[in-house]
């Protein structure tokens, strides 16, 4: 039996991928492993969304390398598609039995991985040029209590600090009779959670006969799979309605939990991103989110330091965000990514300011969750049950609105659903007790 190392840099798409690179490769009859030493196969799934993510990606294949040094490599993902050229040139690749995978070719990985082992090869194809998504089923997403579903690839925005567009190509959706069938398989496999997940979910259906919408494919998957609760992973501002937050408050099965990507508080920073709204319509959408759905949790994505960002409009982005009604920031320092247009913007911010804006965001956001936490004390919520207990021997997990929870219970709770009261805050979670 073949031992297979897989290593996963990067989002939540490869994750799923990966995943399914698994499925495929146990099917086949390998042993997958996710670290160790003295593999034969080595999948390194890479990641390009910043320089210090393809640096990484560097990283994980020369240790790979050293750790396996008779093991045959395949290099697929982001940082493959972009710098194919660069890994070819790879002086510890070179002598060594390698292929390089585009993301446009991921489908075709296990099977090329089966074949007979023979000269260096690249299936890159023209990510550009994709007109359809890569089936990649998964059967097992891990020791997990929920699971990723991929559901969408690709981007068509052009935001311009990303890179993205350029690695993943194109928007392409999963048919929903597929999606359906990925969901009927974590199902039977026990998965209390599923998270919907891609590049850009909310272009979902637009490259398929009928246009089915996102909001279409929810409701036949909180019907179909009843027992399963959804999350959806990240929506843009403007893709957030009326029929949307409507159908997340009539089905208990999906979750109260929405992330919405800002990126800066200040409309000219916006525009200088290729943002298409302004703070005015994300204010109204968060207000939106908030009147429909009280109890959700909000999350933001905002990018810190991009060129240009003054000390003003920093302080102005900072009272923009203080103003709105949120529960968590994800912040992220603008790191520059070459082959993106803000890489050729003048007046690039110190990195010693941007750890200081960093800073200063992260605070509002301990702030903004401590606020929403608090809020929630009293409250009876399901809670679905990780499959192992924290350092002091407490299950834990998160409420249906992204609380986090640890309480005294049975292993028979574990990977399970408790309804839990939520009775007491410390630090970043709350300690709660279960109701039989």
């Amino acid at each position: 039996m073949k031992k297979v190392l897989i290593t996963t840099l990067g989002c939540k798409v490869n994750q799923y991928e990966s995943a399914a690179f698994r499925t495929g490769l146990e099917e086949a009859g390998m042993k997958v492993v996710s670290r160790g030493a003295g593999a034969d196969i080595v999948v390194i799934n890479t990641c390009a969304v910043t320089g210090s993510a393809g640096a990484q990606s560097r990283q994980a294949l020369r240790r790979a390398l050293r750790n396996n040094p008779q093991a045959r490599i395949i290099v697929t993902g982001c940082y493959a598609e972009l710098a194919a050229k660069e890994l070819a040139a790879e002086q510890d690749l070179q002598g060594r039995n390698y292929s390089l995978i585009g993301n446009s070719k991921k489908d075709r990985l296990v099977e090329h991985l089966l074949q007979e082992e023979g000269a260096n090869e690249e299936l890159l194809g023209t990510v550009a040029a994709a007109s359809e998504i890569c089936r990649l089923p998964v059967r097992r997403f891990g020791d997990r209590s929920r699971a990723y579903l991929r559901i969408q690839d690709g981007c068509e925005s052009f935001c311009t600090y990303c890179i993205v567009p350029f690695t993943r190509g194109p928007s392409r959706s999963l048919p929903p009779d597929e999606v359906i069938a990925q969901a009927e398989t974590y199902a039977e496999g026990g998965y209390r959670e599923i998270i919907l997940t891609g590049i850009h979910i909310g272009n979902y259906g637009r490259d398929l006969v009928g246009r089915p919408a996102l909001t279409s494919l929810l409701d036949r998957l909180s019907l179909t799979t009843p027992e399963v609760a959804y999350r959806i992973s990240s929506l843009e501002p403007l893709e957030i309605d009326e029929a949307l937050l409507a159908l997340m408050a009539a089905r208990g099965n999906i979750q109260p939990h929405l992330h919405i990507p800002l990126q800066s508080g200040h409309n000219e920073i916006l525009a200088r991103m290729n943002r298409r709204y302004t703070t005015e319509e994300f204010y109204q959408k968060v207000d939106l989110c908030r009147k429909r759905l009280p109890d959700a949790a909000i999350g933001i994505d905002i990018l810190v330091g991009f060129p240009g960002e003054t000390a003003v409009q920093f302080a102005e982005s900072l009272a923009f965000l203080q103003s709105l009604d949120f529960t968590y920031l994800h912040v992220f320092p603008y790191s520059m990514r070459p082959g993106t247009v803000a890489a050729g913007f003048a007046d690039q911010v110190p990195q010693k300011v941007k750890e200081e804006r960093v800073a200063v965001l992260r605070r509002l956001s301990d702030e903004k969750r401590t606020t929403f936490y608090q809020s929630q004390l009293g409250r009876t919520w399901p809670v679905i049950v990780e499959g192992r207990r924290d350092e002091e021997g407490l299950l834990q997990g998160f409420t249906a609105n992204y609380v986090a929870v640890r309480f005294a219970g049975p292993d028979d709770l574990l990977h399970g659903l408790a309804n839990v009261r939520l009775q007491k805050l410390h630090d970043n979670h709350i300690f709660g007790e279960s109701i039989p």
